[in-house]
């Protein structure tokens, strides 16, 4: 071999081609790379920066140009790398994209002609090996092997894909279908698309890569030398749209995409998603070549001709559709910018300024404004028309007034995803337009005003991306599954609030969890499974507070059992009125059957100590209602008092009462018994501090409370606690006895007028005095009450020889 040398290092993924060729890079003195994708090319610039310096080195890109006065060392994209510049190095990576349609023969004008003048480096698949010893035949190939196996796993569902895997879809529906689905079951998934900003998708990378989410969705522009830290790559399909047709995956394009898969020495895995139809199935030659990395030969590259006749249009034209003269080269299909040029060469204001080489070739530079709107060469036409007026007239530049307009209206960050991406499409344009020195009077300035809008959309198309396809709390949740639940970072705030990991689940009400009513219903089963496991210590620990709690922390609310404002269980009908039953909170029965026992035994502790304490005068009344060596005569009368909480109309015992004796009368007034004229009572269950407690075991025996059995009642009272209605108005028993008392004493007065300010200082009024009254047993004669009782039925006594006879004398 004479003269520079060429060496084409050929292989598949993982086998280390790019970090050789920086290293060969940084050892010339000088060197030009050309990278297939702008975010790949900032990503090995800012590697060598760190080796060489920041003054050292520029990157030039569509978009992007930092170029340090006497700058050697240049990282650029393929289309943006200096024809007329001499470097001791140059590479060219991803050679093999010579067969793109689009840019393909952008990467076969750099394997012709690009050349350090020390050393040339070409890199790319192996598939490509017999085009180069054709077209560069003093280059020297040499083949590297990959440093990981890559081998098929078949086809999974995607609830069953490993962590760390890339799902490939073909077209941006697809792309959102897929993750909103691992939204849903995983917590969510980086994406990355072609159509996205590079500072988008770096910041999806960077998610992926952190591990905040473990699933990465992305279209085949992953297969362009991304490097990222996946173990499985999955193919939602295996066909796709080429622009012309919807194909099946070249094998060579299916082992560029799951070649993606296992980073140096660590193994990869590819496969499918589960399915029945047969054109998402991987074909058994496939995998085997896939896995053999024996990918078919490229037969031929895509060209165009580089060395343009900017004599006129027409000539340009010509020389742009020159057919190659190589059986190895194709000519390429019509790009963007040759489809604009001959729309445009039709324009009148077109052809009557583009003549003569100069402005031929500054028409040409606005033909080659790239189309990142994916607009199509009819409205893409339209915006290069206006370009190419404002460089052929006045000063030759583009007015700052109208390119202040177009970024402007740009600036925006509302909308959603495809809004906000359309944006960063048409700001990218602009980007472009400012790289171009001789387009604008001041192209530093808005270089640097359209970097920054691009990272302002860039950022809301991000957080945007990051809303809608990654539910955080689930995938912190579900990256907790299988640890060690020591090791979970689990808080709960003073307002209940349940956090794991940084993470909100929902609160805590008690022993029984909430999920946040903010997460969508698809995920609440899968939260709340989660945070039971997070809970366990948590819910230990408050077993062994309630355990250890004073009984000043229980309360009644209802019929509800509250501990610290939770309610941890109910009262139910027992077999009296004074042992009801316990029945917990459903979320404590969930607990072990050990935490379970040491709950009720607390709660059955209290309730009982809570009867005894205020209840005393109920629970005697009981005993004493079933103690045989109480008299069945008072048994009589106590028995439903007991059962009724200690207070009952007269008129429902008038038969017991009559049978009474007057010691028996003496017996139960020593008691605490009150025998009214309207009902009979314990005024020591009168009291406010009993009074909720009983209302509790009333509800829980089944007798609700009626206080609208009278319509126009005015006081919602109870009236099962000691309350009697009279008319409007609900009064209690025991200030009715003492209004009937005093009245009582004054009933033989013939002159006896009852005054109603007796009942009016007690609260009473007129109208309820009255009904009192009449309850009572005063009626109205003229302007008087008199007192006039309702007689009494009379005893029945049992015919001689009746079998309840000898029960009737029982009762003497």
């Amino acid at each position: 071999m004479s003269g520079p040398k060429i060496t084409a290092v050929l292989g598949p993924t993982n086998t280390g081609k790019t970090h050789l060729a920086v290293e060969r890079f940084c050892g010339h003195a000088s060197g030009i790379m050309g990278f297939p994708l702008r975010l790949l090319a900032r990503e090995v610039y800012d590697r060598v920066v760190a080796i060489k310096g920041p003054k050292e080195v520029g990157l030039l890109t569509g978009e992007e140009r930092i170029m340090p006065p006497g700058a050697r060392w240049l990282i650029c994209t393929a289309e943006s790398m200096p024809t007329d510049r001499d470097a001791a190095f140059v590479a060219i990576d991803e050679a093999q994209l010579g067969v793109d349609p689009e840019r393909g023969h952008v990467f076969t004008d750099r394997l012709l002609h690009a050349r350090g003048y020390e050393e040339t480096m070409i890199l790319g698949s192996d598939s490509i090996s017999g085009l180069v010893r054709k077209l560069v035949p003093n280059a020297e190939i040499t083949r590297r092997p990959r440093f990981s196996t890559l081998s098929y796993a078949g086809a999974k569902k995607l609830s069953r894909l490993p962590k760390r895997s890339a799902i490939v879809a073909f077209s941006a529906e697809e792309v959102y279908a897929v993750a909103e689905m691992l939204r849903r079951a995983r917590g969510g998934a980086a994406v990355v698309m072609g159509a996205l900003s590079p500072r988008t998708r770096n910041a999806q990378v960077a998610m992926f890569q952190a591990g905040e989410v473990d699933y990465l969705v992305a279209t085949d522009a992953i297969g362009m030398g991304l490097n990222m830290d996946v173990t499985h790559v999955a193919f939602a399909g295996l066909t796709k749209f080429d622009g012309t047709r919807r194909r099946r995956l070249t094998v060579a394009e299916m082992a560029q995409i799951a070649g993606r898969a296992g980073r140096h020495q660590r193994d990869g895995t590819f496969g499918s998603l589960g399915g029945e139809d047969a054109a998402n199935v991987f074909r058994p030659e496939e995998v085997e070549a896939i896995e053999a990395h024996r990918i078919p030969r490229v037969e031929a590259l895509y060209w165009r001709n580089s060395d343009l006749d900017f004599g006129s249009v027409a000539d340009l034209v010509a020389s742009l559709e020159l057919t190659p003269d190589r059986p190895e080269l194709r000519a390429a299909p019509e790009a963007v910018d040759l489809a604009v040029l001959k729309r445009l060469a039709d324009d009148d204001m077109v052809s009557s300024r583009g003549r003569g080489e100069q402005m031929v070739a500054r028409l040409w530079a606005a033909c080659s404004l790239p189309d990142f709107r994916k607009a199509g060469p009819e409205h893409h036409s339209r915006l290069v028309q206006r370009v190419f007026q404002h460089l052929s007239e006045g000063d030759g530049r583009i007015p700052a007034r109208w390119i202040a307009d177009e970024l402007a209206r740009l600036d925006r960050v509302d909308g959603d995803i495809d809004t906000i991406g359309g944006r960063i499409a048409a700001a990218r344009i602009w980007a472009y337009a400012a790289q171009r020195a001789d387009w604008l009077a001041d192209p530093a300035h808005w270089a640097g005003v359209s970097a920054a809008l691009e990272e302002r959309l860039s950022d809301a198309l991000h957080a945007r991306l990051t809303e809608r396809f990654v539910d955080r709390r689930t995938s912190v949740l579900m990256k907790a599954i299988g640890r060690d639940l020591a090791l979970l970072d689990v808080q709960i705030r003073d307002d209940g609030a349940v956090v794991v990991e940084g993470q909100l689940l929902g609160h805590l009400d008690g022993f029984a969890f909430r999920v946040d009513a903010s997460a969508p219903a698809s995920d609440r089963k899968q939260l709340l499974a989660a945070a039971e496991r997070a809970l366990g210590k948590t819910r230990s620990a408050l077993v062994a507070d309630l355990v250890a709690a004073s009984d000043s922390e229980f309360a009644l609310v209802g019929a509800a059992l509250h501990w610290r404002d939770y309610a941890i269980a109910s009262l139910a009908r027992g077999k009296t009125l004074t042992t009801p039953h316990l029945i917990n909170d459903r979320a404590i029965d969930a607990l072990s059957e050990a935490e379970h026992d040491r709950i009720a035994a607390r709660l059955d502790l209290w309730l009982k100590a809570e009867i005894a304490r205020r209840l005393s005068a109920l629970l005697d009344m009981s005993r004493a209602a079933t103690d045989p060596a109480t008299p069945p005569r008072i048994r009589a009368v106590l028995a439903p008092i007991a059962a009724n909480g200690g207070f009952v109309a007269r008129e429902e015992l008038t038969t017991a009462i009559a049978a009474l004796t007057p010691d028996d009368r003496a017996t139960l007034r020593r008691a605490g018994l009150t025998i009214g004229q309207l009902d009979l009572f314990d005024v020591n269950l009168l009291k406010a501090r009993v009074l909720p407690l009983l209302s509790a075991l009333l509800t829980a025996a089944g007798r609700k409370p009626d206080p609208l059995a009278l319509p126009g009642a005015t006081v919602a009272a109870d009236p099962r606690l000691g309350f009697r209605a009279f008319g409007a108005q609900w009064v209690r028993v025991d200030v009715a006895e003492k209004i009937l008392r005093a009245l009582h004493e004054r009933r033989n007065d013939p002159a006896f007028a009852p005054d109603p300010a007796l009942a009016t200082s007690m609260g009473v009024t007129p109208e309820t005095f009255a009904a009192l009254l009449r309850a009572a047993g005063f009626r109205l004669a003229g302007q008087r009450w008199r007192y006039r009782p309702a007689k009494r039925p009379a005893p029945v006594t049992p015919a001689p020889g009746n079998r309840f006879a000898a029960l009737a004398a029982l009762g003497t």
